[in-house]
């Protein structure tokens, strides 16, 4: 088994007392996301929950016209300095004015957040180009860590993971898959994440050992979606746009 070469531990890209934060992984669901997109060329992108911008900041890098929406007026601050212009926008309210039509929108570990994520995701998803690309990471609560939790009778929200304490929606693969058919979406690919180890071990600890163990995390993760992976990242397009 070969690894990415592309391979780094996690580094720090986060704000003080915000749980939001860079996942260098390669095999991460922003790794994967920044890897369905390619080079950027000049397209437009939109960057739906952009935090602090740590993804806004790598799609200009890689010459995307980054458009971002924030909820949080401290992180939607940081992130207008990362992207060519920023919405602050509650997105369980009334949705602004976008300046599209996009080639890409990225809804980045934000839906499960909301009150009524398909209503979010139809609606702004009126701003894709014919033929765009739209992009969606969501946790897999039927992972087999919380099978097992809930087989000993504990569901405990956390600070951050798949129960994290601000999740209002949860999904399976099968419930992932109808909530885009929902939103009139087709599927071009569903990709896994595994559960983030780089996030869970030190740094110090990572070496050859650790990246083989956790490219078989990743691998596992692939090969078996409803049980082991950590999230989901869907490639989507409108339907009828192929």
């Amino acid at each position: 088994m070969s690894l990415p070469d592309t391979y780094s531990p996690p580094i720090s890209a986060s704000v003080p007392g915000s749980p939001y934060q860079l996942k260098s992984d390669p095999y991460s669901s922003h790794s994967l996301i920044l890897s369905a997109l390619g080079e950027g060329r000049g397209r437009l992108v939109l960057d739906v929950g952009a935090a602090h911008g740590y993804l806004s900041e790598l799609l200009t890098a890689r010459g995307f016209h980054v458009t971002g929406i924030e909820g949080d007026p401290l992180l939607a601050e940081i992130a207008r300095t990362k992207c060519a212009s920023l919405h602050l926008a509650d997105l369980d309210q009334p949705l602004p004015q976008l300046d599209g039509p996009f080639d890409a929108i990225l809804y980045g570990d934000v839906l499960e957040h909301l009150k009524n994520p398909l209503r979010v995701l139809k609606s702004i998803n009126e701003n894709l180009k014919p033929g765009g690309l739209a992009i969606v990471s969501v946790p897999n609560v039927a992972h087999l860590w919380i099978r097992l939790q809930l087989l000993a009778g504990n569901f405990q929200y956390t600070d951050r993971g798949i129960l994290d304490r601000t999740h209002l929606r949860f999904f399976t693969l099968s419930s992932f898959r109808s909530f885009l058919r929902d939103a009139d979406l087709d599927i071009l690919r569903l990709l896994a994440t595994p559960v983030p180890l780089p996030l869970l071990v030190p740094p110090r600890f990572q070496g050859r050992l650790f990246r083989a163990l956790h490219a078989l995390n990743a691998a596992s993760a692939r090969s078996w979606k409803s049980l082991l992976a950590f999230q989901f990242v869907a490639v989507a397009q409108k339907r009828g746009s192929r």
